[in-house]
């Protein structure tokens, strides 16, 4: 075998359809696309068109609303993290964070953080270092002698706008 004969096996490789190149090509003439109409010219794009009737995606209510500066938390209970402590799962000797949580199966999803929710008994001492918590969940963590750590708080974009304006115009006035 030498390398200029070596070539794809028949039937590997199949040729573009040559269309509009006389009757004999067998797609002459109208080149495949049947006769007259739009979708027999170019530059036709007809999804969702329904014959000048009102189509569907117009027809049907719009509902609600998908906030795209939302945050994602995963949301874990007390109730059920008392119940993977008592099975061993968790170990409440350790800090309880959300790589810790998604370990023991309780934490899914959530690219911003945990946050911890009061649903449930909780009585066993631990730290949670988690991205938010509720009221009540901070309550019973602390009745059990445990404690929760939330990260800083970083200001927003527009707080820092805000406090550069305030300081502007405070040097404004002093001049």
């Amino acid at each position: 075998m030498k390398l200029n004969e070596i070539r794809d096996n028949d039937g590997a490789r199949k040729g573009r359809m040559r269309v509009g190149r006389g009757i004999g090509s067998g797609k002459g003439k109208t080149a495949g696309r049947g006769q007259k109409g739009a979708k027999a010219r170019s530059g036709v794009a007809i999804n969702g068109f329904e014959g000048g009737q009102m189509p569907i995606h117009m027809r049907l209510p719009k509902r609600g609303f998908n906030n795209p500066f939302g945050k994602d938390f995963a949301e874990a209970n007390l109730g059920l993290i008392q119940k993977a402590i008592e099975n061993g799962k968790l170990d409440a000797g350790q800090p309880i964070d959300h790589a810790a949580l998604q370990a023991a199966g309780l934490a899914r999803g959530g690219k911003d953080g945990v946050r911890l929710l009061g649903k449930g008994e909780f009585s066993t001492k631990a730290t949670f270092k988690v991205d938010g918590v509720s009221k009540g969940a901070r309550e019973a963590v602390e009745n059990a002698g445990g404690s929760v750590e939330l990260p800083e708080a970083k200001p927003s974009e527009h707080e820092k706008k805000t406090a550069r304006r305030e300081t502007n115009k405070a040097a404004k006035a002093a001049k």
